[in-house]
């Protein structure tokens, strides 16, 4: 009898065992279960709200990509843009598929896919605007830019620190046009054609493109295994035609610029 109790005593500390790392753990724990992904919800077309649900290009290529390596989507949105890398460092997500552009800084802190698109960084002043008509132009002026994008940098070079104002959110700051609260917006090309063309602003695109931005999805730093997996995944979604149905959906025309 001591003897069996002894059995039961020591099968219920290896249950408990179990059950206590069962509990623990992050994004990366969930291993070839789910792919847990995050971007900022507030990037229209790429990842925005429409109707209390996070829609929008990225997510619907973060949904493909998740199908064919095997895994369950698991979005986390919406994350402040100037967040999502350090969460990502953090072990939050297992990627960014958040229109992050591929630098020499962002690849000291995470791994990049192969581009997913190609755009670049264009001006845009309110309609009624006939002082600002070029880049040079821009000196001076009162500049909206989203936090942590590579357009913050740039537009500090152009018209200097004191004059750029960091928003959440391109939209907010392209309505901001409108209202006379600053005198330009530097953001990707694609979201302001989008939000002119959709939210009927009373703005326009002055000037040739500032500069040509090559967009990658981020992993963690020397997460070999998945940045593999996810660039396979964009390989076969190229070739096979997913990735331009994808990009039709969302676009007048296929965004990889390839």
């Amino acid at each position: 009898m001591k003897r069996t109790r002894k059995w039961i005593l020591i099968a219920a500390v290896a249950v408990a065992s179990l059950a206590l790392v069962g509990c623990g753990g992050d994004a990366a724990d969930d291993g070839d279960e789910t792919f847990v992904f995050a971007n900022s919800g507030a990037y229209k077309p790429f990842s925005f709200d429409q109707g209390g649900e996070i829609v929008g290009f990225d997510v619907d290529i973060a949904n493909e990509i998740a199908e064919r390596i095997g895994r369950t989507p698991e979005m986390v949105s919406p994350v402040p843009f100037d967040t999502l890398i350090q969460g990502l460092r953090d072990g939050r997500y297992d990627a960014l598929v958040a229109s992050h552009g591929i630098t020499d800084e962002r690849k000291e802190q995470v791994d990049f896919s192969r581009p997913y698109y190609r755009s670049g960084a264009q001006t845009f002043v309110a309609e009624d605007n006939t002082t600002i008509t070029s880049t040079d132009d821009l000196p001076g002026a009162r500049i909206g830019v989203v936090k942590a994008s590579t357009y913050l940098a740039l537009a500090q070079d152009i018209t200097g620190e004191g004059n750029v104002t960091t928003y959440e959110s391109d939209v907010v700051a392209l309505q901001d046009l409108t209202t006379g609260r600053l005198d330009a917006v530097i953001t990707d090309k694609l979201v302001g054609f989008i939000a002119m063309d959709e939210s009927d602003l009373a703005i326009k695109a002055v000037g040739d493109v500032l500069e040509q931005d090559e967009m990658g999805i981020a992993v963690q730093k020397g997460d070999t295994e998945l940045l593999d997996a996810v660039n396979d995944a964009l390989e076969e979604m190229i070739a096979d035609g997913t990735y331009e149905e994808i990009s039709l959906r969302w676009f007048p025309e296929n965004i990889l610029g390839e």
